[in-house]
């Protein structure tokens, strides 16, 4: 008889996991001895769960596979939840192990009690408490089919000695997705092509739904003339060979993308949730496809649900459509997408040596200089800005990050999970300086694992992002301030490649230094702390609130603070 510590790896290697991340703990010890005596799955240390857990979410987005991580019990599966909410509000696959007290001593309000299983409801698809050895592997396998079924979060909470609790050997079947066409019935797909066919201006919406999909989503932009806006998720599925793209929406999108659903009579969403209310059109027929029926209209009201992935959807909606040839709404939009890129692209260069560096030109630097094949992770905050607007996806690059959830500190964990899952692939992580020194101790992961990842700091002293929704409200930047380390010097210390750069003129050598050097590496790159990321439409509101923040700054005596930020932003673009 095995322990079901073992039948947990047995389970796991069966369904292809080679991989777990965590932390080791006392109540984790059965778990971490199976996999040391297993010789299937390696243990990947990271020195904090929360860590472990936004790596596996990297690691099942990029292999699309059921991607685990381990905590200990309390504190220890506690410091998961973060990294397991991202993982589950991106709807990728990931099994915790959450260790858990001694059973008997459960409700006595133990050393490190705490009720996981409450804990990790709102972040999971499933989430159970073992009470027993003998319901033990039912659960697990439960757990493991809630995962890769509903492509989210599944926790399976385990006393400390049920690990090490012998049990009858149960057969070991494999956990693997199943397959299947989904799309809506020829009634619904009859009653979309209507409606499409008798629209004038459609413009597309894509999102992260679109994966798999791209010649069909571009087959049936130039069926109806359609211009393709994405939400930033969809961006590595959609921008690539796509003469239909006019770019991105939402808070951190292009102008034209804004402008091109503004303009559409008719609007089809496809797999996309797409959260900002105020981007939508105001007077348009909407149509949205969607592999989750409950998803349907949340955003926006809808005229027509199609339940379906988006790939089997357009592919049986395709024949009945009738081709449009009046190019007049997908000509504009693309003309005033050309006039976008032109404009932000303007941004992404030296502007004459002058100091501190452009973010964007940072950004435009790495789109340019990494490999064809690249991981990019970003964090959230303006390096998720940057990364939206300047990296150049190809059907081969892929951008993880935060998208969802919105957290800070996912950028250098995340990168954690793909090189681990990817260790001959290069893996560059955009991070903000905020971000960073939230799991600053991950960089000793990258030293420990052996981990070649590439880290670009964003170092402008401050939660820039903050600022930037401060000024938009009219309130004066207040506890945004970070007093950063040097970067280089500190990632020098532990045995990293580091390059602080801040002169424009040195930062192609340090990053092409970086990025050709055998191991990890860290560019720490000072940058403007007042440039703008201008979301592409502006409300009277906001202009208000930039009113309200200048005279407030100019009250507070903080005038200097205005003038840099006029100097960053007016004279660099307009008086020049």
């Amino acid at each position: 008889m095995s322990t079901f510590a073992d039948h947990i790896i047995a389970m796991l290697a069966a369904s292809g996991v080679r991989r777990v991340y965590g932390l080791p703990g006392d109540s984790l010890n059965g778990f971490t001895d199976a996999i040391r005596r297993s010789g299937e799955i390696s243990w990947e240390h990271v020195r904090h769960e929360e860590a472990a857990a936004f790596a596996a979410a990297a690691d099942a987005a990029l292999t699309g596979g059921l991607a685990v991580c381990a905590g200990s019990c309390g504190p220890g599966n506690m410091h998961l939840i973060n990294g397991l909410f991202d993982a589950h509000r991106s709807r990728v696959p990931v099994l915790a192990i959450a260790a858990h007290i001694p059973r008997t001593e459960i409700g006595s309000e133990y050393f490190q009690e705490t009720h996981p299983q409450e804990l990790f409801r709102e972040c999971s698809v499933y989430c159970e408490l073992v009470s027993t050895p003998e319901m033990a592997p039912r659960v697990l396998e439960l757990a493991m089919r809630a995962a890769v079924e509903e492509n989210g979060v599944a926790v399976v909470v385990v006393p400390g000695e049920i690990f090490l609790q012998r049990i009858s050997e149960p057969r070991i079947r494999p956990i693997v997705p199943t397959r299947s066409v989904l799309r809506p019935d020829d009634d619904t797909l009859h009653r979309a092509a209507d409606l499409l066919n008798a629209a004038e201006r459609v413009t597309i919406l894509g999102g992260a739904g679109v994966a798999g999909a791209h010649d069909e989503l571009v087959t049936l932009a130039g069926t109806l003339q359609a211009p393709v806006v994405h939400a930033l998720r969809g961006k590595e599925f959609i921008e690539y060979d796509n003469p239909y793209d006019v770019g991105m929406t939402g808070l951190l999108g292009f102008a034209s993308g804004y402008k091109a659903i503004k303009e559409a009579d008719t609007l089809l969403m496809l797999g996309t949730d797409f959260p900002y209310r105020q981007f939508y059109p105001d007077d348009a027929t909407v149509i949205q496809v969607d592999i989750r029926g409950r998803h349907l209209g949340r955003r926006t009201p809808i005229d027509l649900g199609l339940r379906g992935t988006v790939k089997d959807t357009l592919t049986a909606l395709q024949p009945l459509l009738q081709p449009k040839h009046d190019r007049e709404h997908l000509d504009r939009s693309l003309r005033h997408y050309r006039r976008t890129r032109a404009s932000l692209d303007s941004l992404a260069a030296n502007d004459r040596d002058r100091t501190p560096i452009r973010p964007e030109y940072v950004a435009g630097l790495v789109d340019r200089l990494a490999s064809d094949d690249a991981v990019f992770t970003c964090d959230v905050g303006s390096p998720v800005v940057w990364a939206a607007r300047y990296l150049t996806m190809n059907g081969r690059r892929r951008l993880i990050g935060s998208f969802n959830h919105g957290t800070m500190a996912n950028a250098l964990p995340h990168a954690i999970g793909a090189q681990t899952a990817f260790p001959g692939r290069q893996v560059v992580a955009l991070a903000g300086d905020g971000g960073l020194t939230m799991l600053f101790g991950e960089l000793t992961t990258l030293v420990q694992n052996r981990l070649p990842v590439k880290l670009v700091v964003f170092n402008n002293s401050s939660l820039n992002f903050v600022e930037l929704e401060m000024k938009a409200a009219g309130i004066v930047n207040f506890g945004t301030d970070l007093v950063n380390p040097d970067f280089a010097a500190v990632a020098t210390s532990m045995g990293v490649f580091g390059r602080r750069v801040t002169e424009p003129g040195d930062l192609e050598k340090a990053l092409t230094e970086a990025f050709a050097h055998d191991g990890p590496a860290v560019v720490d790159v000072v940058t403007a702390r007042q440039e703008l990321s201008i979301p592409p439409a502006i409300t009277l509101e906001q202009a208000k609130g930039f009113s309200l923040y200048a005279i407030r700054t100019i009250l507070a005596g903080r005038a200097d603070e205005l003038l840099d930020l006029v100097t960053t932003n007016v004279a660099r673009r307009l008086l020049d």
